[in-house]
């Protein structure tokens, strides 16, 4: 075959290519304008997506394209694998999500096969939990096996980075004048020295020394995570759980989780297993953050190594100018606080941007954070340092 005949060949399977991507997810209606025939495994996968996707809406002069799941467990069980077999586990964990939200297929949830059959993510764990209150007996312990799956992954994925990186902020909060050589701090060293700098010499006499301490077995912070339940918060309450079991672990760590809505349940009891957390909260209701944090500024006795976390979207339904008071005055006795909008991979949520700025002006800026920053958040709060705040995430 000539080079310009291959040219051609490939440039017909691109284009049929393109035409195979647009006859997806076009749906194949009479309109869609690519003549394009599916067959076997693509047929398939146009099956599931028509199933999902298809019944929204009724073009002029076209039949509903919807195949449908209707309400039958058999044919959502069956929907479920044949998904699982023709698309990534990303894909899945997106058309599970949008099944439920589109089709209500909520309740459907609640039996054992149902759960068996679905991809295990952090907003099916979100939507048990919301459903926890009218699970039966029947489906709990089928319930809780996939909660802890995905808690056992985030778990495993996380603590690792959580627990070095705290460590090493805990080791150079504690400054020693005169340490051993392999205790000194380099950096901060550097920088109390910079003028003692001899240009001919290019280089600095330090004169002054600083170190970290390595980590002792004694509590040095205390943490207090102070978590909204609210439905909006769903994944963050179950982020911050996991992270309140990896900080509990640390001994020079005292962990506080504490949970609220209208009503303030502290489960630091309950802080050895994540799981047994997440089915202690109760997801949606109202929101009164001032008692919240007028629970968690009781339990502060160490004020300067004290970190207290408040994950909320701020929506207040308490006394606004009594929930601003306390946190200045938690800060003004020396406790670190931060604010975080949400603590998921989602991005900034909807959030009460009147009182985003007030705690601004108090110095506590609220930022949505993803697990992977959340460390690096902890760490700087240790230090006394500057919150590594996104810039795309910072309230207007």
């Amino acid at each position: 075959m000539t080079v310009t005949g291959q040219t051609e060949q490939a440039g017909r399977t691109d284009h049929d290519e393109r035409l195979r991507r647009w006859r997806l997810v076009l749906g194949g209606e009479s309109v869609d304008g690519t003549g394009h025939a599916l067959a076997g495994t693509d047929a398939a996968m146009d099956g599931a997506l028509t199933a999902l996707y298809g019944g929204g809406e009724k073009r002029s002069g076209s039949r509903d394209r919807s195949a449908g799941l209707g309400a039958s467990a058999p044919s959502v069980a069956r929907w479920l694998g044949d998904i699982r077999t023709y698309f990534p586990s990303s894909v899945v964990q997106v058309m599970q999500r949008d099944a439920i939200d589109r089709l209500g297929l909520s309740t459907l949830l609640l039996e054992p096969e149902m759960l068996e059959a679905v991809e295990a993510d952090v907003h099916l764990v979100s939507t048990l939990l919301s459903l926890n209150k009218a699970m039966p007996e029947t489906t709990r312990e089928t319930a809780r096996a996939v909660v802890r799956k995905v808690v056992n992954e985030l778990e495993k994925r996380l603590a690792t980075r959580t627990r070095s990186t705290l460590t090493g902020a805990l080791d150079r909060s504690a400054k020693i004048n005169r340490p051993r050589h392999r205790d000194i701090d380099w950096d901060r060293t550097i920088r109390a020295n910079l003028k003692n700098y001899l240009p001919e010499f290019g280089t600095i006499v330090p004169e002054r020394l600083i170190g970290y301490g390595r980590a002792s077995q004694s509590v040095k912070k205390d943490v207090v995570l102070c978590i909204d339940q609210s439905g909006s918060m769903a994944a963050s309450v179950v982020y911050a759980s996991v992270f309140g079991a990896v900080l509990a672990s640390m001994r020079s760590i005292a962990t506080r989780l504490v949970v609220f809505d209208t009503a303030v349940v502290d489960l630091t009891d309950q802080l050895d297993d994540p799981v047994d957390v997440l089915f202690s909260t109760q997801l949606g209701g109202g929101t009164d953050i001032n008692r919240a944090l007028a629970y968690c500024q009781s339990q502060i006795t160490r004020p300067a190594d004290t970190i207290v976390v408040l994950i909320s979207d701020l929506y207040e339904g308490g006394i606004r100018d009594e929930m601003l008071k306390r946190v200045a005055a938690m800060k003004a006795s020396g406790v670190q606080f931060v604010t975080l909008l949400a603590l998921s991979d989602e991005g900034t949520p909807a959030y009460d941007r009147e009182h985003a700025a007030a705690l601004a002006a108090l110095g506590a800026p609220a930022f949505a954070c993803t697990p992977d920053l959340f460390p690096d958040v902890m760490a700087a709060a240790i230090e006394k340092r500057p919150l590594p705040i996104p810039d795309t995430s910072t309230p207007r």
